[in-house]
């Protein structure tokens, strides 16, 4: 339970199917460095635990912070200080809430792990073979969008796998937003009106600018023009921008107010590269990528096929052809091109509603 309404619900709904549960906020941070911007767990403690009052089920708090640092902190300074764009929120997922914290819930005799994810999680009778059949022995289970297509969360668990999903249960993944809302006010659940949170998973309302610069030491470089190597300013750190984007770069937008996006990284000299955002800017727009760390939730997709991909939270599924290659690597080739793909961030694959996996831009 996180203190937010989306968890606060899920519990409300399995005490209404029956389980026995306990309500669990992961102590994952407590902005012990004193980093600018909000980072409001002990108020997110208080509203979770009114939760659990409320519905009168057991409160515990558990603390995961040595892990969290370990598995997402230091795998976030470390990507960024290599000029990668991670992604906490899928780790975060992976490591803490379905890694770390499920092993944890398993110790203490739990049978699963809920969160509240817009996600639905379905009994399937696949085969290891990745043959459908009515075999009840071979039955596994499949991870669905979630029914509000605008509030769908399905894109940050890619990189579960099969064990992970069999302890994993997502009780408002059927619901709209809307319906969700009132389900927590006709309850008079003390977060019923609270506002959703969009902070780095389990921190907070803490930009992820003033995060690095916290952090990951000034390497100040060149801004160079891609298309004719003029240099435009200079800036603090290659690891404060990311491929695609547009806003705070530092160079001003030319006399046709055409705006500058960043198309590349350079590391010899630590040059930003930018161009005009124009679809023919170089390295701005991919038809081919290749992949790495390939995650599968049920059988993985071991020969060429077309399926579809999110490339990045809230983008539509878009088609594409998936090429594997030795050592857990693909090729993929989109039918259209895609803007802004940055190595380290996450390709989530899907068929249809279905999500089958994901992999890590190379």
């Amino acid at each position: 339970m996180s203190g937010g309404v989306d968890s606060s619900v899920a519990a409300l709904l399995l005490k209404a199917q029956g389980h026995t549960l306990v309500g669990a906020y992961m102590k994952n941070w407590i902005n012990e460095d004193n980093i600018v911007g909000d980072c409001p767990w002990q108020r997110d403690i208080d509203d979770a635990r009114a939760v659990a009052d409320h519905l009168g089920i057991e409160f515990r708090v558990v603390n995961l912070m040595r892990d969290y640092r370990a598995k997402i902190v230091d795998y976030l300074l470390d990507g960024y200080a290599r000029g990668l764009t991670p992604n906490p929120d899928i780790m975060c997922n992976r490591e803490i809430k379905f890694g770390v914290f499920r092993a944890w819930a398993k110790d203490h005799g739990f049978d699963a792990v809920a969160t509240g994810h817009y996600a639905r999680r379905l009994a399937s009778t696949e085969s290891a073979a990745g043959e459908r059949t009515t075999n009840e022995a071979a039955s596994r289970y499949e991870l669905h969008e979630g029914a509000d297509k605008n509030k769908d969360q399905s894109y940050f668990l890619a990189l579960l796998n099969q064990a992970q999903l069999a302890d994993a249960r997502f009780p408002i993944g059927h619901l709209p937003k809307p319906a969700l809302r009132a389900l927590a006010r006709e309850a008079q659940l003390p977060t019923a009106d609270k506002k959703d949170s969009q902070g780095i998973c389990f921190i907070g309302q803490v930009k992820m600018a003033d995060f690095l610069r916290a952090y990951v030491p000034d390497a100040p470089g060149p801004i160079v023009r891609a298309t004719d190597g003029r240099t435009l300013g200079h800036h603090r750190g290659l690891h404060f921008y990311t491929l695609g984007q547009r806003k705070g770069i530092g160079v001003p937008s030319n006399t046709d107010h055409a705006a500058y996006v960043v198309v590349g990284k350079r590391a010899d000299d630590r040059a930003l590269l930018v161009a005009f955002d124009h679809p023919d800017a170089p390295g701005l727009f991919q038809t081919e990528v290749r992949v790495h760390s390939l995650s599968w939730i049920g059988s993985p997709v071991l020969t060429p096929r077309l399926c579809e991909g999110r490339v990045r939270y809230r983008d539509p599924r878009v088609p594409l052809d998936f090429f594997p290659e030795p050592g857990a690597t693909a090729r993929i080739r989109f039918h259209h091109p895609q803007r802004g793909l940055a190595s380290g961030q996450v390709l989530a694959f899907y068929d249809g509603e279905r999500l089958l996996g994901g992999a890590v831009y190379a």
